[in-house]
């Protein structure tokens, strides 16, 4: 993947560190995590087509759903694991029924999962800690046993008693599990605390354990706190498409995997060309809007209306804009927008765009214009902003709209 230019010139300073990450993975959760968005459910149907673009995308693993929870699921897990060229993960807790199941659908990578917080463990698994991990030990070994790859989850890991959390990892590695994933359950930890905590819990894995980050954004840390996790040594972040998922959501996808190849200069080998694509997609299928100030993929990314942010961005991009992301890196375009904090850089260059030839006098004429419309809390389109010209008598000195 070829690296954005000026990336020394755009790093001096506070931001020239760009090593803290090597490599990173990323795990997609969407039609898992994110189909438990309260009041979203994806059809058969959705969840093909979400997988095969992320799939085509070149996503490093995609969480198909939850095999045991009916039979309709299960299918669904089944024909995405066989039409996947990447690898497929079914989830199951720590129960025979649930293991069987997703071993069954023919998954690439079964990831298992057991409550080890107290809170949990009393008041929702109703099992002792020694059980909870007998439970967790007992069910590495028999995904293990079946040729399957295997991850494990101590969910809510960041309220766990940390002594028994780095023994329930330890013991989980060393029966086989592949990868150790630790959730931010509840969306409590902040940056430098979860990075700590993923340290230790890296240091606790023998060696072929890999560490994966699982991060909620109920105080909209998820996407920090998924970086300090890569940061301290994990090699894969879960994520879902527009952050979707219980509560506030997941770290979103498209955060994480731009802010890895443009802040970090790390190559996920992930298509990013295709992410507002994929957005768009999962906006649809899960009915839940995407906020236009929404990082990366939301209407506003990257739309300029003030004027001196307009007026540096029509002569140099890098002027208002990160410089290291581009619209064209995420399959968005750039727009100017036409409103009350709208400049005359922007209306001559609208103008311009459909044929018009202003004069100075003109474009301040029509700004003031659009800039009254705009006040009004009126929605300035193009069709707006030529009867304005008009108006005026701007000349019009070519036509170019087909």
């Amino acid at each position: 993947m070829r690296r954005t230019p000026r990336r020394i010139e755009f790093f001096q300073g506070t931001l020239d560190s760009t090593s803290e990450i090597q490599d990173a993975r990323i795990f997609d959760t969407t039609l898992r995590d994110g189909e438990q968005t309260p009041r979203t459910s994806f059809s058969y149907e959705d969840k093909r087509e979400i997988a095969a673009l992320l799939d085509e995308m070149g996503t490093h693993v995609i969480e198909a759903g939850f095999p045991v929870n009916s039979d309709a699921e299960f299918e669904a897990v089944r024909d995405i694991a066989a039409a996947s060229t990447t690898d497929v993960c079914g989830l199951a807790r720590v129960v025979e029924q649930d293991i069987e199941a997703a071993l069954d659908s023919g998954v690439d990578m079964v990831h298992t999962f057991v409550s080890t917080s107290d809170v949990q463990l009393e008041d929702s698994m109703h099992a002792t800690r020694e059980q909870a991990k007998q439970r967790a030990i007992e069910s590495v070994e028999r995904v293990k046993e079946a040729g399957v790859e295997c991850m494990f989850s101590p969910m809510d890991a960041t309220r766990t008693d940390e002594e028994f959390l780095l023994e329930v990892v330890e013991a989980t590695s060393q029966a086989g599990a592949d990868w150790i994933n630790i959730p931010d359950t509840t969306g409590v930890a902040t940056p430098t605390r979860f990075g700590k905590m993923v340290a230790k819990v890296v240091d606790a894995t023998v060696e072929g354990t890999h560490v994966d980050v699982h991060t909620h954004d109920d105080f909209g840390l998820a996407a920090a706190n998924a970086l300090a996790g890569f940061e301290a040594g994990a090699s894969q972040a879960q994520v879902s498409v527009n952050g979707i998922g219980e509560r506030a959501g997941n770290a979103a996808y498209e955060e994480v995997v731009m802010a890895l190849r443009s802040l970090y200069d790390v190559d996920t080998g992930i298509d990013t060309t295709k992410i507002t694509e994929l957005s768009r997609l999962v906006e649809e299928r899960s009915d839940v809007p995407t906020p236009g100030n929404k990082p990366v993929v939301g209407d506003n990314a990257f739309s300029h209306e003030s004027g001196i942010h307009a007026a540096g961005v029509i002569e140099n991009t890098d002027t208002f804009e990160p410089g290291v992301m581009t619209p064209e890196m995420v399959g968005a375009e750039r727009e100017l927008v036409l409103g009350k904090h709208t400049g005359n850089h922007s209306v001559r260059q609208r103008l311009e765009e459909v044929g018009y030839e202003p004069t100075e006098d003109e474009v301040r004429e029509v700004t003031r214009r659009v800039k009254d419309f705009g006040a009004e809390k009126q929605r300035v389109t193009m069709d707006e902003l030529e009867k304005f010209a008009r108006e005026v008598g701007v000349e019009q000195v070519e036509e170019v709209r087909a």
